[in-house]
């Protein structure tokens, strides 16, 4: 039994096509105005005949024999032809009933309900279209409905009285990937569904040899696809009508140089530099995507996603941007849309041509069905189209997912130059080839600070996007940045003006290289370490120790106990027979310190507690996943660089920073500002409140 025989009862089937010279409107209308015209001329032969009899004799009394006989045999035929009007009517409706009953008997062998001729859709599909279809429908359902159980189950973990605009997006960002890659490799789970696809295609074939048509199927199948790009497109498309998919550039990206960005990055800084670009390109979007909604503009709608994300293709085809995937499956989206609309398209604008498009649509006849249809459509708009704006400009105000929230210190916000820089005591001259000496510095709006040195640094090729919850986890600000840009999340206590910094890069592969070699060195008390060994080194390490005035009293007391066993090194260096002891004290000194330095790195990596973290953040952008990603990530935290830094100043225009460094090295630094004026214009629609 096919489907539509299945559930006629509740839903009637509906169409128009233009008829077999393509010419439905034009055609219709001339044939309509030659028959108006015949019909006038037939009524008033019939009304006067004596009338146009003599007015045909007068016309021949005056003309030539050969007109006048002519005129003659005009003048019967006319009168013919105004004699039996009704009988060529009722060989018309005659055909009509003919055509109509052919339909109908086809409609009930077919899956639509009875059409007359000219409007009904293919009741008989060719072969090749028939097995395209199948294998199609089994592709596009697989491109479109989540495999993952995780999708679904994040519906039942949301906070839905208090939504992150990431919850949505998730739901809105789907696309197949059970397989990772760069490149076109990405592209690899779209040929392994289009394997199985075809594969089901050729078995569905086999199995369903006399189906004639997939007129119901292919309605849904092109319902499922329009409502799954509007949803999809729409998420992409607030991130740009509210600017914080590409952030303005921040002081630290400003004063990098333009050799030491990535190709990527560049792209985005040019788009985040004229934010009402960014939201324009946003409106062509979320107009393709509202659009797709509504039957009657999806074709029209799916036109402009195709040329707007096509465009989004090959863009970060050429800046290796790495959305290329996804931004194809919309592309592809809108394409499957288009393609039965093409003969139409070419007909109208190729041939100039009068052209109406084929439409097969589905009419609920159950009020229940109506009832259902409305609410689920309805229901759909408003979730993503008018909560998801809303929690989309909560997160543009008070929480841009790309950058920090937490404010950072007011007074020291700016743009500074190095006029002094002191390593271990040791004042370095400013030289711009010294790979030591910080050359600037910059305190964003936020709690972030950057500083340059002339040394490599590993670049991070990812677009910094993401759903980080922690501040120090949103990288935009090194995402494609290097030429020595160094980039500190820290927190600050600004009762004894220290800020705790951690770095904003973790080398993960390095992290992962240490874990497997950890077992190697455990145990190893010969192996020597960073800052131990003989005494003059662990000397130099207790002098770096005492003479940093930014640490706390567990670095003195680090200090002590290795210039107690330096002092214990020196009085047993040269004496063999005490090697033994050398090596203990050697050993328990590494364990002092191995133990000092781990209290004093917890110290700066929990500086906040989890609730002193949340009130950084404006209470209006706490939402639930906010809170539970911060504890999360939080409990997550290792791997990275650290400095403690002591600040002072008066009013921010000089600042003096003392403390210990990444190396464990004592580092004084005497900073100015300087109000740098850019040729760029400041942004007037930067997001968060700083």
């Amino acid at each position: 039994m096919s489907v539509n025989n299945t559930i006629s009862g509740n839903i009637e089937t509906s169409s128009s096509q233009p008829d077999k010279t393509g010419r439905t409107g034009s055609g219709s209308s001339a044939s309509s105005s030659s028959l108006s015209a015949g019909d006038a001329s037939a009524e008033q032969a019939h009304a006067n005949p004596s009338t146009n009899a003599n007015s045909a004799n007068s016309s021949a009394g005056d003309a030539s024999p050969e007109q006048a006989a002519a005129s003659s045999q005009a003048s019967t035929n006319a009168a013919s032809a105004s004699a039996e009007p009704t009988s060529a009517a009722n060989q018309t409706n005659t055909v009509n009933r003919s055509a109509v009953a052919a339909q109908v008997q086809q409609a009930e062998s077919g899956s639509s309900s009875p059409q007359s001729a000219s409007d009904a859709p293919p009741l008989v599909w060719k072969s090749y279209q028939k097995i395209a279809f199948r294998i199609a429908f089994i592709f596009f359902i697989l491109m479109t409905i989540p495999e993952n159980p995780g999708w679904y189950t994040q519906w039942f973990q949301f906070d839905w009285t208090s939504l992150h605009y990431r919850d949505l997006y998730d739901i809105a960002r789907y696309q197949p990937s059970f397989i990772r890659g760069a490149g076109f490799y990405g592209y690899g789970e779209w040929l392994v569904l289009l394997a199985v696809s075809t594969v089901g295609g050729l078995i569905w074939t086999a199995l369903d040899k006399k189906r004639r048509e997939y007129n119901v199927l292919y309605y849904w199948l092109t319902v499922i696809v329009r409502y799954r790009a509007a949803i999809g497109i729409i998420g992409f498309a607030f991130t740009k009508v509210l600017p914080v998919q590409m952030p303005y550039p921040s002081t630290g990206i400003l004063n990098t140089n333009f050799g030491d960005l990535t190709a990527q990055k560049i792209y985005w800084l040019s788009i985040s530099i004229v934010p009402w670009y960014q939201v324009f390109a946003g409106v062509v979007e979320l107009t393709a995507g509202v659009l797709l909604f509504f039957r009657k503009t999806a074709v029209l709608g799916a036109i402009i996603l195709f040329g707007a994300l096509g465009d989004i293709v090959y863009v970060n085809f050429a800046y290796d941007g790495g959305v290329h995937v996804y931004s194809s499956y919309f592309v592809l989206f809108a394409a499957f849309i288009i393609a039965k609309e093409i003969p139409q398209i070419y007909n109208l604008f190729i041939l100039e041509r009068y052209t109406r498009p084929v439409n097969f649509n589905l009419k609920f006849m159950a009020q229940w069905l109506k009832t259902t249809r409305i609410a689920l459509k309805a229901g759909v708009i408003f979730l993503f189209l008018f909560v998801f704006f809303y929690i989309q400009l909560n997160n543009f105000l008070y929480d841009p997912y790309k950058q920090p929230a937490a404010k950072g210190v007011p007074t020291l916000r700016g743009y500074y130059q190095v006029s002094e820089f002191k390593l271990n005591n040791q004042v370095i001259p400013y030289s711009p080839q010294d790979s030591l000496a910080w050359q600037d510095v910059t305190f964003e709006n936020w709690t972030t600070l950057t500083f340059k040195q002339n040394r490599p640094v590993q670049l991070d090729l990812s677009n910094g996007g993401g759903s980080p919850m922690r501040d120090i986890n949103r990288t935009f600000e090194i995402a494609g940045v290097g030429g020595g840009r160094r980039v500190f999340y820290y927190e600050a206590d600004t009762v004894n003006h220290i800020l705790y910094l951690q770095d904003k890069f973790r080398d993960l592969s390095a992290l992962r290289a240490g874990d497997k070699n950890k077992k190697g060195r455990k145990g190893n008390a010969a192996q020597q370490e960073p800052g131990s060994g003989t005494a003059p080194q662990v000397s130099k390490r207790a002098q770096k120790l005492s003479n940093d005035q930014g640490t706390d009293s567990q670095s003195n007391q680090n200090a002590q106990l290795l210039s107690k066993g330096a002092q214990q090194l020196s009085n047993d260096q040269g004496a063999d027979s005490q090697s033994n002891q050398k090596a203990q004290l050697v050993s328990n000194d590494r364990k002092q310190r191995k133990k000092s330095t781990a209290e004093l790195e917890t110290k700066q990596a929990n500086f906040l507690t989890d609730a002193q973290e949340y009130a950084q953040v404006d209470p209006a952008g706490l939402t639930g996943r906010r809170l539970k990603g911060i504890t999360a990530e939080r409990k997550l935290e290792s791997g990275r660089k650290r400095m403690v830094l002591h600040y002072s100043t008066i009013d921010g225009k000089d600042v003096i920073l003392k403390g210990i460094n990444e190396n464990k090295d004592s580092v004084s630094v005497i900073l100015h500002r300087v109000n740098r004026q850019y040729a760029l214009k400041p942004s007037t629609l930067s997001a968060g409140k700083y």
